[in-house]
């Protein structure tokens, strides 16, 4: 369940400009990577490769894709904030996108950030750009950071 629920649009842009509450831990398994190796064929020995990339990766170990990181953000936003008027959610975009640090098999993963700012989308809309931060637990640099734009629909 979210943490900060909110009734309608007009609470929620109250929120323009504000950081978001932290998001909870999530794991980072070698089932989660081997998924998304699959459904984006992306099959890189350093993703699924565990006895490989045990004994020849920098990390010695296997990493997550950077772009399941990225990929991972709208369900730490779904986990952080829910708005209860909103029909629907979809995302738009992204503008800005860096990975500092990979993300090791094992690792858990939360969002931090802050809502950038919201717009009028249409009839019954709002685009909203997210600034997001997903931090990897005792790891100083974070998994993703990224500017990253939604919408949402009452």
């Amino acid at each position: 369940m979210a943490k900060l629920e909110l009734e309608n649009f007009v609470a929620f842009r109250a929120l323009e400009g504000k950081p978001l509450p932290v998001g909870d831990w999530i794991p980072v398994t070698q089932e989660m990577i081997n998924d998304f190796a699959k459904a984006t064929m992306d099959f890189q020995w350093i993703h699924i490769d565990v006895e490989k990339a045990n004994l020849h990766s920098p990390f010695k170990k296997p990493v997550a894709h950077g772009f399941m990181s990225v990929s991972l953000i709208s369900k730490l936003l779904e986990d952080s904030i829910r708005v209860k008027s909103a029909k629907m959610g979809v995302n738009y975009g992204l503008n800005k996108v860096r990975f500092p640090s990979p993300v090791l098999v094992d690792s858990r993963l939360r969002l931090s950030g802050d809502i950038q700012k919201i717009e009028d989308y249409g009839d019954t809309g709002l685009k909203i750009t997210w600034n997001c931060v997903v931090e990897i637990e005792g790891t100083i640099k974070p998994a993703c950071v990224a500017e990253f734009i939604s919408l949402m629909f009452e």
